[in-house]
């Protein structure tokens, strides 16, 4: 068998390869890695044999359901102080049907085909009371055919230098983190009702998983399809992605209105308890997606946007639909009264999720500003002219990263205006840098590096969870337009629970490292961290980084993990 380690940021392909790759990629058997107190640092182990064989990483006795295999068992060994997590890596299909590493599987065996190379997940964790130091580890390879003895075939180490810097707590980041949560289609992939006991127990599992990230908002959808299921409908194969709204509405018999708020409070509690409650979402009041000429247009009279509110006739025992202005308003402003007399009407941004017509958009703006004055406006800008005019009364901006290389300099003209957060978000473009499965590894870790070379507060994304109708047997859609990764960082796992990616892995190393560089300017080594940002950037002007400059992301960025290292391995 070959066995050997490699960075964290090793990406595996398998596809058309030599026989010899297995032998050639796990030549090193010893790896040096680094992290900070509070914080982790991670390697990968790498297998290959010239015949099938089973592996596993636990000590639970194991026989192939196929008849006699040889059995590999993985065992990791290290000090006191720290904890290690171990965990299969797992292949996607990218939309050139190669299959590539991405899972951070939960089970603990996998068949592994001859001369394929199985690659193993070894994460250890420092806590804050950890003491600062180096950690001796050791990964051993023992195997067995049927009643067999175990033998120890092989052994590989790694050493972890733990540093005296202590990272905040997630929920105090800095960095300003906002994924966007698709909570309907979750219920779908786990086949619950909408906002029940269990959609909601499921729910606190993923937002553990966002809070680690140092994820700043929660996402909550107040009407039906704001986005119009992502336009499924015009695909050749669509999927289900609609969201449905988070508050249920019903027509008593006298033609009042009732408005039931409590799934939504349910769930923004929620997310308060993993410490998400810097910011609350609300999604589907502004710029609502529209394709009239499929029937999803505008359905409110003498309304200029295309808010849909769906409510149970108790006369009729019907559900309906609101068509007059003056109900769809009174909705409105029940939602303001209600964040107000909660006490969170501070922390509440409407949004609007890449307006094109800026004319209209102001219209639409007016419309709502008059009828819920309380509320603040935050907007993900996906054309310049949003940027190069004023837009009275918005108070965080999310330019597409597009924008914030061709118009830098005004945003650094308007940042002193600017109320809240500016933030910039990368979709289905630009190609680079970016978090599909086909995107270079480090990519992921490099987008919290752009915040702090450009002076920006964060990163906003859409993708967490909006999965297509069968993510693990067909996660590419709607390519080439949307590449394969393009809609999520986890995968919906048995029990409820995500299965992380290396994509989110690789993010949460950079945004530990933007932490790690506020610690250190705090401290008067603001020089280390422009000496670390210049080893990694080769842009000189972030006009660079616009796709028309038609720069390689080498040219732009290194794409060596020992570059970004070097900002914790030269404490």
């Amino acid at each position: 068998m070959y066995f050997g380690v490699a960075p964290m940021f090793y990406k595996y392909i398998w596809n058309n390869h030599s026989w010899l790759e297995g032998q050639q990629e796990t030549k090193a058997k010893h790896l040096d890695i680094a992290c900070c107190r509070r914080d982790s640092a991670a390697l990968q182990v790498l297998l290959s044999a010239d015949e099938d064989f089973l592996l596993t990483i636990s000590s639970d006795p194991l026989f192939w359901k196929g008849g006699p295999l040889k059995i590999a068992r993985i065992e990791v060994e290290t000090e006191p102080f720290l904890t290690t997590e171990v965990k299969l890596i797992g292949l996607i299909e990218d939309d050139d049907r190669c299959l590539k590493s991405d899972l951070l599987l939960e089970q603990n065996e996998i068949f592994v085909k001859q001369r394929k190379i199985q690659q193993v997940w070894v994460e250890c964790h420092a806590s804050a009371e950890t003491p600062p130091g180096i950690y001796k580890g050791k990964i051993r390879l023992f195997t067995h055919t049927m009643f067999e003895d175990e033998r120890l075939e092989r052994e590989c180490t790694f050493s972890l230098t733990v540093k005296d810097y202590l990272l905040p707590e997630p929920s105090d980041y800095t960095f300003y983190l906002d994924l966007w949560q698709h909570n309907s289609n979750i219920a779908r992939k786990y086949q619950v009702g909408l906002w029940s006991k269990e959609h909601f127990e499921i729910l606190d599992r993923y937002l553990h998983s966002l809070s680690q990230l140092g994820q700043k908002a929660v996402t909550l959808v107040v009407s039906e399809i704001p986005w119009s299921g992502q336009h499924s409908h015009r695909d050749r194969r669509p999927s289900d992605l609609f969201e449905y709204s988070m508050v249920r509405v019903s027509r008593r018999t006298d033609g009042s209105f009732r408005y039931d708020f409590s799934a939504l409070d349910e769930y923004v509690a929620l997310a308060e308890k993993h410490g998400i409650c810097a910011e609350i979402e609300l999604f589907g009041l502004l710029n609502i997606w529209q394709d009239s000429e499929a029937g999803y247009g505008s359905i409110v009279e003498n309304h200029p946007d295309g808010i849909r509110i769906r409510y149970f006739d108790e006369s009729s025992g019907t559900f309906c639909f609101m068509r007059r202005r003056e109900d769809l308003d009174a909705y409105i402003q029940a939602l303001e009264k209600h964040f107000i007399e909660t006490g969170r009407i501070d922390r509440v941004r409407v949004l609007a999720d890449e307006p094109k017509d800026f004319e209209l958009f102001q219209e639409r703006l007016a419309a709502l500003r008059q009828t819920a004055p309380s509320f603040k406006y935050k907007v993900a800008i996906q054309h310049v002219e949003f940027i190069r005019r004023n837009m009275e009364g918005i108070h965080d901006y999310v330019p597409v990263l597009n924008c914030v290389a061709g118009e830098h300099s005004r945003l650094k003209e308007l940042r002193p205006q600017i109320p809240g957060n500016l933030l910039y978000y990368v979709c289905c473009y630009p190609e680079q840098p970016n978090t599909f499965i086909c995107s270079p590894a480090l990519e992921s870790r490099v987008i919290p590096w752009l915040v702090e070379k450009l002076q920006l507060d964060g990163f906003l994304r859409w993708n967490y969870t909006v999965w297509p109708d069968q993510p693990f047997e067909q996660l590419s859609y709607r390519a080439p337009i949307w590449k394969a990764g393009d809609m999520n960082f986890v995968y919906p796992g048995a029990n409820g629970k995500p299965i992380l990616s290396l994509r989110y892995k690789w993010l949460q190393r950079g945004i530990r490292d933007y932490e790690l560089m506020q610690i250190l300017k705090a401290s008067g080594q603001a020089a280390q961290v422009e000496a670390a940002l210049n080893d990694v950037f080769r842009f000189r002007n972030p006009g660079e980084l616009s796709p028309e400059a038609n720069r390689k992301n080498s040219n732009l960025y290194s794409l060596e993990p020992a570059d970004y290292d070097r900002l914790i391995v030269d404490l």
